[in-house]
């Protein structure tokens, strides 16, 4: 498979380009120590007033949890996800606690603040010399019940960790797309002073 070439348009550490979204793992188990770490990495994210909104709820490929987290995957992402060596799935919390007797409040960035979470966890997989690949694609009407999850917490994303697989092993239509993508140019996304 030949991969696309990923050149900033600006310098940036290596780790952000090498980051990638492969969908063929190799199957392989992962230390507990290495999804630890990876988790670690998540837990020094940035938030709102510290609030610190994510959570998290994991499985290693194998353990007793494995197959409940694998069969929360939609079809599309089953296929492919189960192979990998560890799956997260990444809840935030919309309320935050009132104090002082006042009642609990609305969250307004938690989603923000849980994606800057998974953004941490994903790089921390990269240094460590794996793979992530998130997915929207979870059953989000199940996962509350099934994981014993307050209602909350909303179900943001699910994402698999692994090494990197043969792509072949994967279904013809993905095969093709199993390289890394290239970014939109800075000059389309980031402006000067006002919009566009």
């Amino acid at each position: 498979m030949q991969m696309t070439a990923r050149n900033p348009d600006h310098p940036v550490q290596d780790l952000f380009v090498d980051r990638w979204s492969p969908r063929a793992f190799d199957g392989s188990e992962m230390p507990e120590t290495d999804l630890k770490t990876i988790l670690e990495a998540a837990r020094w994210a940035p938030s709102a007033f510290n609030i610190q909104p994510w959570r998290f709820v994991y499985a290693l490929r194998g353990d007793a949890h494995w197959q409940k987290l694998v069969e929360l995957l939609n079809p599309f992402n089953l296929d492919w996800a189960q192979h990998s060596s560890a799956l997260v799935y990444l809840f935030s919390d919309t309320e935050v606690d009132g104090k002082e007797g006042k009642p609990n409040r609305a969250n307004g960035s938690h989603s923000f603040d849980a994606g800057s979470a998974w953004a941490h966890a994903a790089l921390q997989a990269t240094a460590l010399g794996y793979h992530t690949h998130g997915m929207a694609g979870i059953h989000k009407d199940r996962v509350h019940e099934v994981l014993g999850v307050p209602e909350r917490f909303k179900p943001e994303i699910a994402f698999a960790i692994g090494r990197q697989g043969d792509a072949s092993r994967l279904d013809e239509s993905l095969q093709a797309r199993e390289t890394p993508s290239a970014r939109m140019p800075l000059s389309d996304i980031a402006f000067a002073g006002s919009w566009g």
